[in-house]
């Protein structure tokens, strides 16, 4: 066995970390020594958006579009607290990768037995899979209903997004961040024009935000609640942020490490917030669009594409929306394929090629999409996405948990340790994202 570290806190490990988190960037960008707040901010910049683009993927949309034409703008309220605590979660993600130099798959092998650590990496994976899945799926539907391609060779297409990440990542992180940040401004204007076309009551919207005990009472808009909750915080994003925020060139000392936390807390906040007002908006054209002309059973992708064109006058909201879902499938995927490199890495010490890891984490996710999508056809493949999202939900616990351990161990944090409001904070998010996603997996297997 090697040597123990030497940093503060590592006396809660067991073993030394044996190589860095994705080290073929790992410190390979920066951080300038002197200048502005904002010159130090844009070089902390980035990982946020990464992770952000998780929170608005396809996966969610459903339950937005179905909690928009259902109950209107009162579902707003369960997004934004969906929102603050991943905020949360994403900023304790951020501070272990940082304070300890592990990712959080890292972290679980260490700190488990290695029957417990095999256990998280199969759940892990399975939920990188599904998570793919629900992309792969997301972006198929989008190149159907803009080109007309069928279901089938759209999952297909999808493959080459594998080669798009290993080109960019040959030319530095930085790329791989713009080209997300890119994909993400699209959606963003995609949405801003949507909304001008729709017309929302904005002081409803306002009331939205404000959560109303009919949450609670009404059963089915409970149900649409949950899953939104349940959508919105994927396990991959807690190991995918955990590991890029390394990428950073800091200063390994307790000044620059808080720096870093300081930055990088920013950076995910700011990003998030961007991913609110996302998901918000989608949930809003739906409300504008659908619950105020009457149709209240819309609840698919396919079906709110084919529907904004006749209810808002014009071919270009259609167009639109379905830009907006092809931006969303595809930043996804190659966020996914980047933690599925994390997770297998961090929890087997393994070392694969990043072509044959990221082509390994696609066929686990098209395989079942092809064979799917060719036996069942449109019908399928939305089954599918539902079972995706089941299998997030089941799995979130397992990354949640540990996170909120490991940052509230001062032998492993040492000074970085949550104080004790944040530790309250963090274990009350854990037991409520567990609680409710329990019910939900609960209420499906039911149904």
């Amino acid at each position: 066995m090697t040597a123990p570290q030497t940093t503060p806190g590592a006396e809660g490990w067991r073993r030394a970390r044996q190589q860095p988190s994705l080290p073929e960037v790992y410190r390979s960008l920066p951080i300038p020594k002197k200048g502005s707040w904002l010159r130090k901010f844009l070089a902390f910049a980035g990982p946020g958006y990464l992770v952000a683009v998780g929170y608005m993927d396809p996966g969610n949309w459903a339950t937005d579009i179905a909690g928009g034409s259902l109950f209107n703008y009162t579902l707003l309220a369960v997004i934004l607290l969906s929102n603050v605590m991943a905020m949360i979660l994403q900023s304790l993600a951020g501070k272990l990768g940082i304070v300890t130099g592990r990712d959080l798959a890292q972290a679980c092998r260490d700190h488990y037995s290695k029957p417990v650590a095999i256990s998280l990496w199969i759940l892990c994976e399975l939920a990188i899979a599904a998570c793919d899945l629900a992309e792969v799926i997301g972006a198929a539907i989008a190149l159907n209903l803009l080109f007309g391609i069928p279901l089938l060779y759209g999952v297909l297409i999808t493959v080459l997004d594998v080669l798009l990440i290993l080109f960019l990542q040959s030319k530095g992180f930085r790329y791989i961040e713009s080209i997300v940040i890119s994909l993400l401004v699209v959606i963003g204007i995609c949405f801003a024009v949507e909304l001008v076309m729709a017309k929302p009551d904005w002081m409803g919207v306002a009331k939205g935000f404000v959560p109303n005990p009919q949450i609670i009472q009404n059963p089915e808009m409970l149900y649409i609640a949950i899953g939104i909750l349940g959508a919105t915080v994927m396990p991959h994003n807690l190991y995918l942020h955990s590991s890029i925020v390394q990428t950073r060139r800091f200063d390994q000392t307790p000044e620059g490490k808080r720096e870093a936390i300081k930055y990088a807390t920013i950076d995910s906040t700011v990003a998030l917030f961007f991913a609110l007002l996302i998901n918000a908006s989608i949930l809003i054209l739906s409300a504008a669009t659908f619950h105020r002309s009457g149709n209240v059973e819309v609840a698919g992708i396919e079906q709110a594409y084919h529907l904004l064109t006749p209810l808002l006058g014009t071919s270009i909201a259609s167009v639109l929306f379905g830009v907006a879902l092809l931006a969303s499938g595809q930043n996804s995927t190659l966020t996914g394929t980047l933690a599925g490199q994390i997770v297998m890495e961090g929890f087997l010490n393994i070392r694969l090629a990043p072509w044959l890891r990221r082509l390994i984490t696609r066929l686990i996710a098209i395989v079942p999409a092809v064979i799917v999508t060719a036996m069942y056809g449109e019908n399928g493949t939305m089954q599918l996405l539902i079972l995706s999202q089941v299998i997030l939900s089941l799995q979130l616990s397992f990354a949640v948990f540990p996170l909120v351990q490991f940052t509230s161990d001062k032998t492993k944090m040492g000074e970085f340790a949550n104080p004790t409001w944040l530790k309250v904070v963090a274990w009350t998010i854990a037991f409520v994202i567990a609680g409710l996603n329990a019910y939900l997996l609960y209420s499906t297997m039911v149904a």
